[in-house]
């Protein structure tokens, strides 16, 4: 499911900035995009991230914003410059010929000017509340999109509660013309059996043709159960839709059952009727399978 959000919040050395945003993905996919003087602090963002979202490819920005530095609040980090002066040193006792660092190059030093440094317990925390925000927010818009995608997924609910309406007063007709084909081929087996020479083994021949026509019969246009249990599937996707919550993996089991029941339907379509419905059918639980994988 897509969302997007983003959150700021100035502080004396600068502005913290979290942005979230995410495409469709069945699975949890996290990435984030912090610098490296910040990089201590993606394990409580994807902590924060992940007890509320559980689903989609889900991309974390986090910077910070430094203001201008003025006089009199840089400061050099003293134990930072006595640990380069003994690695030097170190270095020119293998290295005689190795050049001395320059002050300029010393100064470009990540973490040797300490410039209005926010202390790391302090930008944790500003961080944990800036999270807290973003991930609200992006959970919020998150929900929007998913109302919107439930409406859609009821809508077909409906569409496909019409199609069983529709098709099953037409059971009674097309078990009503099956019985009179089977009647006819049952008649003729018999005739034929009544013309053999051999009266006793043609009629147990017929018997058997006429055993197989009824089992054929019922296996092919019995449809009532797989009926009765779509039915019973698009109330409990109805049902799962309006309770809320994660609803993702629940409704792609539904799909699952839905997708069965209208593939058998198909399979022992008698009539032209309720093969066209079986395909209506699968069309709307395809449509809606591409939705529910984005769902959480």
């Amino acid at each position: 499911m897509t969302g997007y959000a983003v959150a700021t919040s100035e502080g004396a050395a600068g502005t913290l900035t979290i942005e979230i945003k995410s495409v469709n993905s069945r699975f949890l996919d996290l990435q984030f995009r912090i610098n490296d003087d910040l990089r201590a602090l993606e394990p409580d963002l994807r902590t924060a991230v992940m007890a509320a979202i559980t689903r989609g490819k889900i991309e974390v920005r986090l910077s910070f914003g430094r203001k201008a530095v003025g006089a009199g609040t840089q400061a050099l980090n003293a134990p930072l410059l006595a640990e380069l002066a003994r690695l030097q040193t170190e270095i020119g006792k293998h290295f005689v010929a190795a050049p001395v660092m320059s002050v300029a190059e010393l100064l470009r030093w990540p973490g040797v000017i300490e410039e209005a440094q926010l202390g790391q317990e302090s930008l944790r925390a500003d961080v944990g509340a800036l999270g807290e925000r973003a991930v609200a927010a992006f959970v919020d818009s998150r929900q929007r999109e998913g109302a919107a995608l439930a409406s859609m997924l009821v809508a077909r609910i409906d569409a496909m509660d019409l199609i069983v309406k529709r098709i099953t007063p037409l059971i009674p007709q097309v078990v009503a013309q099956f019985e009179q084909k089977a009647v006819e081929r049952m008649q003729d087996a018999l005739g034929l059996a009544c013309q053999s020479s051999n009266s006793a083994l043609s009629r147990q021949e017929a018997m058997e043709r006429i055993r197989q026509e009824v089992i054929l019969y019922g296996i092919r246009i019995d449809v009532s159960e797989e009926l009765s249990r779509l039915a019973t599937h698009l109330t409990e996707t109805r049902h799962i839709l309006k309770k809320g919550g994660q609803v993702g993996k629940r409704l792609d089991f539904m799909m699952q059952e839905l997708n069965r029941e209208a593939n058998t339907l198909g399979a022992k379509a008698a009539v032209k009727e309720l093969a066209d419905a079986s395909m209506e059918l699968k069309l709307l639980i395809e449509q809606m399978r591409e939705q529910v994988q984005n769902l959480e």
